[in-house]
């Protein structure tokens, strides 16, 4: 299956790329801030706003553990003063469903996952730190929801076993190149492994970008992305761990516009088109007599050059047709060489 749909919108390589903006916990914890966020990813084009749903005493056991050097905090206190609850998760749909962008949460425990059923969540982007967790695809594809899986931290094994995880429950599903690291070294992202997902996997392929700006992603869209997620932020000097790496307004508007163009460019046709047609006529070449030329004398490289515009009989790619063949008549210097011209 090479497309998926997730609302109404259709998600493959004949169509635009798929754009998340993506909040994850950027809100910290704020409903306000949330749609706020929400408001920006729609001003910009984004194709889809999604956040993090955190439980956090059901994802984890508390522990001092931190994440790695992107913050001095503990993960666990981290991710619980991010949280938000059902009631404001429902809001958050809600508001994305008025300003018509499409609404995604990543869950991370099965009782989120519940939590997102409850609120009739149109598919699911899954983690990279999931890719694995069996238990959790398997209650993810038993929901029968379009699924979008990113694939950080994992070799080609395990992502082909998850793959076909959910290829065997029959649920659509994409797979994004991802690099786990925040932010990620541009020699880091392998673009290339999506080239590698293309021959894989009959599936909608795409990119989450923890690389600093928009570089990477645009490049993912050039070599066949269909998706493109990327962290957003309303001010990359607001407080959390993913606030520095994340798009502000202008670069997640520049993202937008620039994988729509990239698409647009795809084409691998090399013919003249009808476009070019008028500006073939004045910068291509004509056969132009450069010198005074008498009845019978013969064409040489001295007498003949090429001279814009392409309006003459003789176009400059048949010069050396010419060349050795008699004048019929006097021509005078900057003649264009006519078919009549020649004996």
């Amino acid at each position: 299956m090479n497309q998926i749909k997730i609302g109404n919108r259709i998600i493959s390589s004949n169509y635009s790329p798929f754009v998340i903006a993506e909040a994850g916990i950027n809100h910290n914890g704020s409903l306000v801030l949330a749609k706020k966020l929400v408001d920006m990813a729609k001003k910009a084009g984004a194709d889809c706003f999604k956040i993090q749903t955190h439980i956090t005493e059901e994802e984890m056991i508390k522990t001092d553990i931190r994440p790695g050097k992107i913050s001095k905090k503990t993960l666990w206190s981290i991710i619980k003063n991010s949280e938000l609850t059902e009631k404001e998760e429902l809001a958050i749909k809600e508001y994305c469903k008025k300003k018509k962008i499409i609404f995604l949460s990543t869950p991370f425990s099965i009782p989120a996952i519940d939590r997102l059923e409850k609120i009739n969540i149109s598919a699911y982007k899954i983690g990279s730190g999931e890719l694995t967790n069996i238990p959790f695809l398997k209650h993810i594809a038993k929901t029968r929801k379009p699924v979008i899986l990113s694939t950080g931290m994992s070799n080609m094994e395990e992502i082909k076993k998850s793959v076909k995880l959910f290829q065997k429950f029959k649920i659509p599903i994409a797979i994004l190149q991802t690099t786990s690291q925040y932010p990620c070294n541009y020699e880091d992202i392998n673009l290339k492994v999506i080239d590698n997902y293309k021959k894989i996997f009959n599936i909608p392929v795409g990119i989450s970008d923890h690389s600093l700006g928009i570089y990477t992603a645009l490049g993912a869209v050039a070599r066949g992305a269909s998706i493109v997620e990327k962290h957003i932020t309303l001010d990359k000097k607001m407080k959390g761990p993913d606030q520095k790496l994340s798009l502000e307004y202008n670069e997640l508007s520049e993202l937008v516009k620039g994988c729509n163009a990239i698409k647009l460019a795809l084409g691998n046709s090399k013919k003249i088109l009808k476009k070019e047609l008028p500006i073939l006529n004045f910068a291509r070449e004509s056969v132009v007599v450069r010198e005074e030329i008498v009845k019978g004398e013969k064409f040489t490289e001295k007498n003949l050059i090429t001279k814009r515009p392409n309006t003459g009989e003789i176009p400059a790619k048949e010069f050396y047709k010419v060349i050795g063949k008699r004048a019929k008549k006097n021509l005078k210097k900057n003649d264009q060489l006519k078919k009549g011209d020649i004996l």
